[in-house]
């Protein structure tokens, strides 16, 4: 992607940022080139590169390269959130079953991401339903000629949940517009889209990198491209520097964090395309992935699923990255750490006395969580498999 040579246009970023748009919203009406209109939902269009992430991957990308209208993309995650339930064992039909019951035990029901995404879009929308729309989106005017069009810059969730009650629930008396706050095009802020999205509903870890490279693409003079784009593009921001005088800008924008914060949840672009969207859909914290980020793909994509499978903590995983560790000498011999030796050397001994109940609770007895102590057994199970596959393979 390549640079833009505009001088000024950094200044006017920064500038934008510190600027009266990024007051309370009443404060926008003071502002006459700040207006706020009802506008048909046909007319806008979420942000492509907006780094919040609402639909599921695939689904996103089919939608922003117009393979998919907006009812399509909403029942595509039907379909998905249906499948799952019906797995579970809790199928519907109506959407409006999944709404909150107060007479029904909840709390033991462990939903998907996609169904927990489809549940809060429909409350959101019966809220906007029955309560109006509160708050008011907020859209860039991108109309050309007589073709008017709107890009959201913030307040994606509440787009998708009018068309939801445009063209999902029954009963519920939808006419098809959204109230928006309109932005001209020549004051269009990411630095106010990521402070929105750090102010309303905190961003998942991988949606934090994604907030972090866009800001960090920008102040460098990168071009914004208007299409979805791959995490390649966000990656991109792995080789660059924050300019003089624009860090703490940058980190207000991302909530306040701080230097070594920024470093960490810039790190996490280093991912593989499939690790990073597992664990934006689990929404996975900073601290779990930062000990997998110098892993092979592979391995990523291994140690991801289980940290959803088993709710590891970061220290968790570093004990069971550790365990893996193996040393190597000058000569690029490997070299068998003592622990792994005096494993061997142990097992081979006393093979028959190994069995499965010893050994669990011999691991719960020292580590004294059962989570953990699963998921040790289960990598020496796959180590153990490996390891056969890998002799087989040599033969």
């Amino acid at each position: 992607m390549a640079k833009r040579d505009d001088p000024d246009k950094l200044s006017e970023l920064l500038g934008s940022f510190n600027g009266e748009l990024l007051s309370e919203i009443p404060q926008h009406f003071n502002d006459d080139s700040i207006k706020v209109e009802r506008l048909l939902l046909d007319m806008v269009r979420p942000d492509p590169i907006q780094p919040r992430r609402i639909l599921p991957d695939r689904i996103h990308h089919e939608f922003h390269d117009g393979r998919l209208t907006p009812s399509q993309a909403l029942r595509e995650l039907v379909q998905i959130a249906q499948v799952a339930a019906r797995q579970r064992g809790h199928p519907f039909k109506n959407l409006l079953e999944l709404l909150p019951d107060p007479d029904r035990d909840e709390e033991d029901i462990k939903l998907t991401p996609e169904e927990t995404l489809l549940k809060e879009l429909i409350t959101l929308a019966v809220t906007i339903h029955q309560d109006g729309q509160v708050n008011p989106i907020t859209v860039v005017d991108m109309t050309h000629g007589v073709t008017r069009l709107y890009r959201i810059e913030t307040g994606e969730r509440r787009y998708w949940a009018g068309w939801l009650l445009k063209d999902f629930l029954q009963g519920f008396e939808s006419d098809g517009m959204i109230d928006c706050i309109v932005v001209p095009a020549d004051r269009s802020s990411v630095f106010r889209q990521a402070k929105e999205n750090t102010a309303r509903r905190g961003l998942s870890a991988i949606a934090m990198a994604r907030q972090a490279a866009l800001l960090l693409l920008t102040v460098n003079g990168y071009e914004i491209p208007a299409y979805a784009v791959t995490n390649d593009f966000y990656r991109q921001a792995l080789e660059l520097r924050i300019p003089r005088g624009t860090a703490q800008e940058i980190y207000a924008a991302m909530g306040g964090v701080d230097k070594a914060y920024f470093s960490y949840i810039k790190k996490l672009l280093l991912l593989c395309d499939e690790a990073m969207e597992l664990a934006d859909r689990h929404n996975l914290d900073e601290g779990v992935l930062r000990s997998i980020t110098g892993l092979a793909p592979e391995d990523q994509i291994e140690m991801v699923q289980q940290i959803i499978q088993f709710g590891l903590s970061g220290k968790q995983v570093e004990k069971i990255l550790h365990q893996d560790e193996q040393t190597t000498n000058e000569t690029g011999t490997t070299k068998f750490p003592k622990h792994i030796n005096d494993f061997v050397m142990g097992y081979s001994k006393h093979v028959d006395d190994f069995e499965s109940e010893s050994l669990w609770k011999a691991f719960l007895a020292i580590h004294r969580d059962e989570h953990l102590t699963h998921a040790f057994l289960m990598r020496l199970g796959e180590t153990a498999f490996a390891a056969a596959r890998n002799y087989k393979g040599q033969k």
